[in-house]
């Protein structure tokens, strides 16, 4: 499983394991969780990177209206995913 290090607000880096990834109108989106294994709260990942820009950047999916459209497509993918 592929994983990102991401660093947080407070300067601290966290790891996170890609679980799917998809593309909705251009922008790509991010399943991701923070164990590699087992059930594990998951978050959603915006790429909000510029195609010349080194390093990615990315953001926490909180519209609740986009979260929802976002989270739609992901159970579609997954089988065993379920977003409550």
């Amino acid at each position: 499983m592929d994983s990102i290090k991401i660093t947080l607000e407070d300067n601290n880096e966290c790891e996170l394991f890609i679980i799917e990834k998809t593309t909705i109108g251009g922008v790509d989106y991010y399943l991701a969780t923070e164990e590699e294994e087992g059930d594990s709260d998951a978050l959603i990942l915006k790429d909000l990177s510029k195609k010349e820009e080194e390093e990615a950047v990315f953001q926490v999916v909180s519209d609740d209206d986009e979260l929802n459209a976002v989270a739609k497509v992901f159970e579609s993918i997954l089988d065993d995913v379920s977003f409550t």
